[in-house]
């Protein structure tokens, strides 16, 4: 579904990306992981057309996603969930939900907007799946963190992604909602393709079904199952010094 070819995003001297290759498949759960300043985030931006890369490409469904603004790869099928929720504290679950729908969101039609059966089973239906459909009616800026980041997974699941790219959905969670999150991404990587950036390598261990892709310096050091990858002594190596050692350190066998 994604082939990744040799993108390269600099500032000036300072190379912040280059990736010679990185592919996901068709209903793949994807994990990235690596250190602070990584180029994690940075490969999010130029896959949702936020930040554009000085060269290389980026094929979604043979499809060349460099070039493209963000409203057309939205179109195309990528949806995000940014690491901090953007909802609308001031409106109550069901409105942000509503607002999420995939549809004419022009002047006309947002006067003569009727919600069609279909579009509020789609909707009662997703806000059953992300655990919220009892707080319909409870303002979104009321609701927990852990809340919060499920309300924006269901706001981007609402415009029929293709592909999810989800920005560390575990952080700041109790650890009954970091498992109920985990639980969800599994489900959800069973209908989508999904890229996951995660620094909590428990929820990593929980998530990772497949293959864990480990940036470093803005290029992939290796890839593999998340046993090969918490034991792969340059993995380990890349994390020593940083904030994440410790629990990369705690991870071993």
């Amino acid at each position: 579904m994604l082939q990744v070819k040799n993108l390269l995003v600099s500032f000036g001297e300072l190379i912040a990306l280059f990736v010679q290759r990185f592919e996901v498949a068709d209903k793949e759960l994807r994990v990235v992981i690596g250190p602070n300043g990584a180029g994690k985030s940075t490969l999010m931006d130029v896959l949702c057309g936020k930040t554009q890369p000085n060269s290389g490409s980026a094929l979604f469904n043979g499809v060349e996603l460099i070039g493209k603004s963000e409203l057309e790869i939205a179109e195309l099928g990528v949806g995000r969930k940014f690491q901090k929720p953007s909802i609308f504290d001031g409106l109550t679950v069901y409105d942000n939900l509503l607002l999420g729908l995939r549809c004419k969101k022009d002047v006309f039609h947002s006067m003569f907007f009727r919600l069609s059966p279909m579009q509020r089973d789609k909707l009662m239906f997703t806000a059953e799946r992300v655990g919220l459909k009892d707080h319909l009616n409870v303002k979104a800026g009321a609701l927990s963190h852990g809340q919060k980041q499920w309300l924006e997974i269901a706001i981007v699941l609402l415009q029929d992604p293709k592909l999810l790219l989800i920005d560390e959905p575990a952080a700041g969670m109790s650890d009954s909602e970091t498992k109920k999150t985990g639980d969800l991404l599994i489900e959800l990587g069973k209908e989508h393709s999904v890229i996951v950036i995660e620094h909590d390598m428990h929820f990593v261990e929980q998530i990772a079904q497949e293959k864990v892709s480990v940036l470093v310096r803005g290029s992939i050091l290796t890839e593999g199952t998340f046993q090969q990858v918490k034991n792969d002594p340059d993995v380990i190596g890349c994390y020593l010094g940083s904030p994440d050692s410790a629990q990369m350190r705690n991870m071993r066998v």
